[in-house]
């Protein structure tokens, strides 16, 4: 099993993307269903903030797994893969735990050390 990281942040979207990528927390639990109905994805997260929105998941066969999850994306959000594609990022197994303890940390946030997003890592497991 792997670990899969899809999503883009304030480095690589600019904030009229982020906007329509977003999941809101009250209604969380819609996508999340329907991304474990994905093929190849067994676990699954939703880390969603004012800077970033990323897809976590246990896969087996993470490129497959990549381009069904930027579909979900897609149709769920009603926005062509074109408009946010290219502003996306995928990590995989040691990439991606290296990325979420770099999250964790704060040291991929705008503001280095800011406190909330270890409470939306923690809200989001």
């Amino acid at each position: 099993m792997n670990i899969l990281v899809v999503g883009l942040s304030h480095k690589t979207a600019p904030i009229d993307i982020r906007e329509k990528i977003t999941f809101p927390a009250d209604g969380i639990d819609t996508p999340l269903r329907k991304i474990m109905n994905l093929p190849a994805c067994s676990e699954s997260m939703i880390l969603s903030t004012c800077n970033r929105a990323e897809i976590y998941v246990a896969v087996k066969d993470p490129d497959k797994a990549a381009g069904h999850i930027k579909s979900f994306i897609s149709e769920y959000k009603s926005l062509p893969l074109s408009k946010f594609n290219e502003h996306m990022y995928v990590y995989e197994g040691e990439e991606a735990i290296r990325h979420v303890f770099r999250v964790a940390s704060s040291l991929d946030s705008m503001v280095v050390g800011e406190p909330q997003i270890l409470g939306q890592i923690k809200d989001a497991y």
